[in-house]
């Protein structure tokens, strides 16, 4: 490691929503003005490492501090744009708190889209997706990625079985048992269906098992909570279809 990379290793990064290269100006907003200049204590001339979710990472200068806001110039790329294996993970929302980390979780583990699913007895109907939006910014932000997973308007099961996209493999992690995950044929793209704390009625176990898609796999003998169930499934699938 050069000692470039070594001092841009303990920087800090933000995420931000304008166009990266070299020369780019970047106006920061209040909050991340705040985080910058009055909790890392960072001045004019410091360095700053950015990401957009498009152009890579870049190593950025600050050129002005103000009350409430600041400026800084991209000046090189520091990492390429990450390459995300095309998987998505399709989860019923979860209680405050669990759904939270269940957020900041399938970040850190390279998800490129989380869906969220209503079920009939889905606990929390209107996830605030805004402030699940920013638990993915922070997690993306703190381990080093940089893509933010997608995460669209929460949708219904049946909504979700209806217009599900052909080629894409559908996991489901059923309680009722199924081929064992790491056995299971089911490479990108693909997404990973788990249900909610109460699982899925027998009904709606019935319709994902019926669906053309479907791929229902066991996560082991023990019952698992929504998220634990989650994430074990994600880090599985990851450790056999990613290359690296």
């Amino acid at each position: 490691m050069s000692e470039t990379d070594r001092s841009l290793s303990t920087t800090p990064r933000l995420f931000v929503g304008d166009g990266l290269s070299a020369g780019a100006a970047i106006t920061l907003d209040q909050p991340q003005s705040h985080y910058l200049f009055n909790v890392m204590r960072r001045q004019p001339g410091d360095m700053v490492r950015l990401f957009n979710g498009r152009d890579g990472e870049w190593a950025a200068r600050v050129t002005a501090v103000a009350r409430k806001s600041g400026s800084l110039v991209a000046e090189w790329q520091s990492a390429p744009q990450e390459q995300v294996p095309d998987l998505w993970l399709c989860a019923a929302p979860l209680k405050k708190g669990r759904i939270d980390w269940l957020v900041e979780k399938a970040c850190e583990l390279g998800v490129a889209r989380l869906q969220l699913v209503t079920t009939s007895r889905t606990v929390v109907d209107k996830p605030n997706r805004d402030r699940l939006h920013a638990h993915l910014v922070e997690a993306a932000e703190q381990c080093g990625r940089t893509a933010v997973p997608e995460l669209p308007e929460a949708t219904s099961l049946d909504r979700l079985l209806r217009d599900w996209p052909p080629g894409r493999a559908l996991i489901f992690a059923d309680e009722q048992g199924g081929t064992p995950l790491a056995q299971a044929a089911a490479p990108a793209p693909a997404a990973i269906l788990i249900g909610p704390e109460g699982g899925f009625t027998p009904a709606e176990r019935d319709a994902i098992r019926a669906h053309a898609s479907a791929v229902p796999i066991s996560l082991g003998p023990r019952i698992l909570r929504a998220d634990t169930a989650a994430l074990a499934a994600v880090a599985v699938w990851q450790s056999i279809n990613s290359a690296g």
